[in-house]
């Protein structure tokens, strides 16, 4: 059975055999278009979409995955890639783009793909690359979501932070007045008189104000 989300069943138990044919694939999101590779050769199609071969071309870092609800980062690389790949990496707006690393499992000695689950998901933070008589080599830097909550937020309640997340809101537009408003609670009356007659007198409804 399945214990973690984004493990099916499938993939369970494949994980729990004695001889695997494993793969990793990366999806880097650029505003032009997403980069796709994998650790094979030839063409392989993922969720859909198809994955470039970049066989021993690309290399990971270790990914750690502990029970501790922290952030750990990853380094890829790439090599010997077309000039699309650098094109992408000198002239896109690359930080804080997503970017996810898959593991998979292939059918016995084929391409066809038996299941993927998702071992890293974050934002690229930095890239750089090198240049050798063997071409270039596009290094990743990217960084774990979970990094977003040791982070302050910039948003207050205000009118001005709601209409930034929800244009047209109007719910926190008089919170500004509210700062300093005096809320009577209760009213002092020398004398309260009933709708049936009765009434009674003196102070033992005093006048309370909420500051």
């Amino acid at each position: 059975m399945a214990t973690r989300q984004g493990i099916d069943t499938a993939i369970s138990n494949r994980l729990a055999d004695d001889h695997q044919q494993i793969f990793l694939a990366i999806k880097a999101e650029f505003d032009t278009d997403d980069i796709l590779v994998w650790s094979g050769i030839d063409d392989i199609v993922i969720n859909s979409e198809t994955y470039t071969g970049a066989g021993s071309l690309l290399t990971i870092s270790g990914i750690e995955d502990t029970q501790e609800v922290k952030s750990t980062n990853i380094s890829i690389s790439l090599s010997g890639m077309d000039s699309t790949v650098l094109s992408y990496a000198l002239t896109e707006n690359y930080q804080n783009r997503p970017i996810t690393v898959f593991l998979g499992f292939q059918m016995g000695g084929s391409n066809e793909v038996a299941g993927v689950m998702t071992v890293f998901k974050g934002r690229m933070v930095n890239i750089t690359i090198s240049d050798d008589p063997n071409g270039s080599t596009i290094s990743v830097d990217a960084e774990n979501r979970l990094l977003d909550l040791e982070r302050p937020s910039n948003l207050r309640y205000t009118a001005e932070s709601q209409q930034f997340l929800h244009s047209g809101d109007t719910g926190f537009n008089r919170i500004q007045q509210l700062q300093d408003k005096q809320i009577t609670w209760g009213q002092k009356n020398d004398t309260v008189t009933g709708g049936g007659g009765g009434g009674y007198v003196g102070d033992e409804n005093p006048m309370r104000v909420i500051r």
